[in-house]
């Protein structure tokens, strides 16, 4: 019997590089491959560059499976870039990592492993799939280091995608991982992890977005939580829910950033107690553990992924939207992002937050 295949999404990091080894020590047919998503200036220091392609073109070499540049950019820029900057242009903060994650890793990627026989993916993830024995469901799961746990950016995934998904890291600490790659002597063994994103490497959306879309984006006022006039801002996409750094104004104690009018172009700041609320509205939900949500549920619940778990009840609404229901009130709950729902180490799923209520 002829072996399974599988396309390894190859970075050029060791997280990639490891579970490429991995893969093919489980008996799979591997082949490597990178897609080339954004290409960056030559002074920018970013994931897709040659130097990646270059490092993940040697660990494939190393283990004996063929290695291919997937040039995915227009997709990418349709996809997620202007998605990016339609969200913030419209007062939202979007997540690129879970919309690149949606169509880029586990639609695109996993669209092209099939055109070339492949009943596998497998990317370097920090997540955990198995399959529930009663309901036949696939489920996403915890990695088993919860500091590396990245499931708040995969939920996401559909059955079809978890079915014909490998996570094989899922299961191991990071020092582990760069164990591996030390003893294989892979060239990215002591690589750093890429933590920004990739197309704004410094951080600066506003500057970002002015370079993308060659507009500029007028000063505008700030507001007090009464409506005055406190100060003048530089653009209203620029700020995010929460922020405090930046501001530009002094107002005699700390002040955040408390909500956005694009229409009036006006930020409103405020003290910190002003950005505790009870209870989100989300859309565009995604249900692994459960086919739907048709009643009120319990759950643990993130608005961001690096947050601990907060107790909620998650409530059916109409139109396919849900209500999500903290026990105690939590900070900076942002339209744009995610929130994602938990039952101990599954989740239950996720959606986009539209607002506060």
């Amino acid at each position: 019997m002829a072996e399974t295949k599988a396309l390894i999404g190859m970075s050029g990091g060791v997280d990639s590089s490891v579970a490429a080894w991995l893969t093919q020590q489980m008996g799979f047919d591997c082949i490597g491959a990178m897609m080339r998503l954004y290409t960056a200036n030559a002074e920018e220091s970013t994931c897709c560059s040659l130097e990646d392609a270059e490092d993940a073109r040697s660990v494939a070499h190393r283990m004996g499976m063929p290695f291919y540049v997937f040039n995915f950019s227009q997709d990418f820029r349709a996809q997620v870039m202007d998605d990016f900057v339609a969200n913030y242009e419209n007062g939202l903060t979007p997540n690129p990592c879970i919309v690149c994650n949606k169509h880029m890793k586990f639609d695109r990627f996993l669209r092209r492993a099939q055109e070339l026989g492949c009943e596998k993916i497998v990317t370097g993830h920090y997540a955990q799939i198995c399959q529930d024995e009663n309901t036949g469901r696939y489920l996403l799961k915890k990695a088993a280091d919860e500091a590396k746990d990245q499931t708040y950016f995969l939920y996401t995934l559909t059955q079809h995608q978890l079915a014909h998904t490998l996570f094989p890291l899922g299961g191991m600490t990071k020092q582990e991982v760069r164990q591996i790659a030390q003893e294989q002597g892979f060239i990215n063994a002591k690589k750093r992890d890429s933590q920004d994103i990739c197309f704004v490497p410094d951080g600066d959306y506003l500057a970002f977005m002015k370079r993308y879309t060659g507009k500029s984006y007028p000063e505008g006022n700030y507001l007090d939580l009464d409506g005055n006039v406190v100060g003048t801002h530089k653009g209203a996409v620029g700020y995010t829910l929460g922020q405090r750094k930046g501001l530009g104004i002094a107002l005699g104690a700390p002040m955040y950033v408390c909500a956005k009018d694009m229409a009036a172009n006006t930020v409103t700041v405020g003290p910190n107690e002003a950005l505790f609320h009870s209870a989100l509205v989300a859309g565009d939900w995604n249900w692994i553990a459960i086919e739907n949500l048709t009643e009120p549920i319990r759950v643990t619940a993130k608005v961001r992924s690096r947050m601990t778990e907060q107790p909620a009840t998650v409530y059916p609404l109409e139109n396919g939207l849900a209500r999500v229901e903290f026990d105690e009130p939590q900070r900076a709950i942002t339209p744009g992002q995610a929130v994602v729902l938990y039952d101990g180490d599954t989740v239950v799923g996720g959606g986009t937050i539209l607002r506060t209520d």
